[in-house]
């Protein structure tokens, strides 16, 4: 750890401070002006329950400040790949929202970008981190964004400590290390001092931190949100993204191998799997809840984004489909420079007072001005919406347009009283005339006070090897902590959400585990746990065939042809590259043993005829294979590679055959459904 901070002395004059080019001198915290605060954790509110008020010059200046730190990439969410696609409505939500692109048979335009909270834009794309899920719909009344991540509560219960739990997450200011990752004293210094960061952390430890694919990971709102139906009748709701492909995840080693072997892994299995014809595929579900007047949903708090709704308690309903099926031109026209704002919103969809939305909607519109230059960032092709434009905005940095008219303003009668004001009934936003009042105050309601319940809520939900990957992430991330007492404060935090994973979170670090009382009347819940209870769908999953010259093609070609109809991708793995031949025939060697790495493959495969293969680097791929409870298989004399190589052929997940058959293909199929072969796990934790 760096030295502790001394006390300085005070500065004699202002002038002092100015000569000097030293800041941060004061022992009380100021605004910028020098204005003593008595708060720096809640935001200035009508009432504990909101809204934020927009006379918080301490909120504004802080969220303000906070989004122009960096300049021009993104302060949070720099690292980021983006698709195009369509968003398909089912009908089914027209009964709570009038919202148009959820109408019966909606197609929508959509762009989405998926992202990491921490990195740069250098950075890799595998560090165990938040992932941002931004979906951009150009519907048919204007833009709608729904900004969320891929896990469903946040750190931080108001918006105006976002900017300190970014700078505690942050690479540490005197080393700018480390970097994207919050294996470090500042961030874990925050999470043990602001307890209602336990929940998040807990999904973030988990394998949810390190998700295999874009196409493999949830989404959510995170925030409640409120649906207005087209008879004025109100609910609340929670939106969530459901992946066709299911949802799963990396091993550990295999996120740290990729970070360095192919930092960009998930942006090329994006871009490679859109390309090959394998379109990342996701469903809109709707938590739909009663607008009730406390806001409250079985004693869960809905405008804690802190908290989730099981899904036991609330089905999630399935209202529609998005595809993504083509990538960007441009990478900086497109995926740079969109502008996600959570205030985007049209008829039918408003937020609530949730106090960490409230920040974002000031939050992201500020921080484009910086970003992309001034007002004028809709007018950037990505950002413009498909439905005519009349705001009555002029000039500015950046101003591409030529505007007609004299009068920007209304009303007036010199451009022929246009534009015209709409009424609801043409389409107007109105918001719902809900009643705001309360004390100004900076404080949270008591319902916000529970940091625990929830997160052992998560624990309990998950599966035996879940859980000792949990205890692996907590061990390594507070392992690189230098300050024994953050470790210390974390442990007592771990104490109240499970005695198990407290007592072997403090072995591994070799502490004592300290006593808590963890919450005993929790009902797990099955949706958040990862592990399949059957075999999914394997589109744009990879299966590599390891083959030389010799080897049985045949069978190569009838196997390719299973993969490929399940939507999945073949690629030919061999010492060399260009072609494998036997006789006239050959194969298309995709990747050779000097290029590849485990990381890239969901399953490998010993084609018959290459008994004789030997090679140290292959031995290393089918060993992290095996390692990382991938599936592996062989048909004829290729098992011999795989006991050259030390594989247990008897192993769980081992797919052994004399030749391609239906039988051979179908239990590779169903085996590459179930992502990973976890039995050979157990087998080594009962061990």
């Amino acid at each position: 750890m760096p030295p502790q901070r001394q006390r300085e002395q005070e500065p004699e004059s202002n002038t002092t401070v100015g000569r000097s080019g030293e800041g941060q001198l004061g022992d009380y915290l100021t605004t910028a002006q020098g204005v003593r605060l008595p708060d720096t954790d809640h935001s200035l509110k009508a009432g504990p329950r909101g809204p934020s008020l927009m006379e918080d010059f301490h909120l504004r200046e802080k969220i303000t400040h906070f989004d122009h730190e960096r300049i021009p990439e993104r302060v949070v969410h720099a690292r980021g790949a983006a698709a195009h696609g369509t968003f398909r409505a089912y009908g089914n939500a027209s009964a709570v929202t009038k919202a148009g692109f959820l109408a019966e048979g909606r197609e929508t335009p959509v762009f989405v970008r998926f992202s990491t909270v921490l990195g740069s834009r250098g950075s890799a794309d595998t560090v165990r981190d938040v992932r941002g899920f931004a979906v951009k719909f150009y519907t048919d009344e204007g833009n709608f964004d729904l900004v969320g991540n891929n896990m469903p509560v946040f750190f931080i219960q108001d918006g105006i400590k976002f900017p300190d739990v970014i700078h505690a997450a942050k690479p540490h200011p005197d080393r700018e290390i480390p970097q994207a990752q919050t294996a470090h004293d500042t961030f874990w210094d925050f999470v043990s001092l602001h307890t209602e960061a336990t929940h998040h952390v807990m999904w973030a430890m988990s394998d949810r931190g390190i998700p295999r694919s874009y196409r493999t990971m949830e989404g959510f709102g995170v925030h409640t949100f409120r649906l207005v139906a087209a008879d004025g009748g109100t609910s609340l709701v929670k939106f969530h993204w459901k992946p066709v492909a299911g949802v799963h995840s990396l091993v550990w080693e295999e996120a740290q191998i990729a970070a360095g072997a192919d930092p960009d892994f998930h942006r090329r299995d994006m871009a490679e799997g859109i390309d090959a014809g394998a379109p990342f595929e996701y469903e809109l579900g709707l938590q739909v809840l009663p607008d009730s007047d406390d806001e409250m949903f079985e004693g869960i708090d809905l405008l804690d984004p802190t908290k989730i709704i099981p899904e036991e308690l609330a089905e999630v309903q399935l209202v529609g489909k998005l595809t993504l099926d083509r990538n960007p031109t441009n990478y900086f026209a497109e995926t740079e420079q969109v502008a996600f704002h959570t205030g985007n919103l049209v008829p039918g969809i408003e937020v609530t007072d949730d106090p960490l939305m409230q920040a974002r909607l000031f939050s992201y519109l500020d921080t484009q001005l910086t970003r992309l230059g001034g007002p004028n960032f809709t007018q950037l092709p990505i950002n413009c919406p498909h439905v005519a434009v009349n705001d009555n905005l002029r000039d500015g940095m950046h101003q591409t347009l030529v505007h007609h008219g004299l009068a920007p303003y209304l009303p007036n009668r010199v451009d022929n009283a246009l534009p015209t004001t709409a009424t609801e009934a043409e389409g107007a936003y109105v918001h719902r005339p809900f009643e705001v009042a309360g004390p100004k105050i900076r404080a949270n309601p008591v319902s916000f006070d529970d940091h625990f319940s929830q997160a052992t809520l998560f624990w309990k939900s998950m599966s035996g090897i879940e859980k000792a990957h949990l205890i692996e992430a907590f061990t390594f991330e507070l392992g690189k902590c230098f300050a024994q007492s953050i470790q210390a404060r974390v442990l007592e935090s771990l104490a109240k959400v499970d005695t198990e994973l407290c007592t072997a979170v403090a072995k591994g670090l070799g502490l004592a585990a300290p006593q808590g009382i963890p919450a005993e009347d929790v009902i797990p819940s099955a949706a958040l746990s990862q592990i399949p209870a059957g075999p999914g769908p394997i589109t744009g999953r990879i299966i590599g065939v390891v083959a030389a010259d010799g080897a049985d093609l045949g069978g190569i070609g009838k196997l390719r042809r299973t993969i490929e109809a399940q939507g999945a991708i073949l690629r030919v793995l061999a010492p060399a590259g260009g072609t494998v031949k036997r006789g006239r025939g050959q194969q298309p060697v995709a990747r050779t043993f000097l290029t590849a790495r485990s990381i890239e493959f969901d399953a490998v495969v010993i084609a018959g005829g290459t008994a004789g293969l030997r090679d140290t680097k292959l031995t290393i791929l089918l060993q992290e294979m095996f390692r990382h409870c991938k599936v592996i298989g062989a048909w004829g004399d290729g098992n011999q590679v795989l006991t050259d190589a030390g594989i247990d052929v008897d192993a769980p997940g081992i797919v052994l055959a004399g030749e391609v058959a239906k039988p051979f293909s179908a239990e590779l199929v169903n085996s590459v459904g179930l992502h990973r072969v976890w039995e050979r796990a157990e087998q080594v934790m009962n061990d």
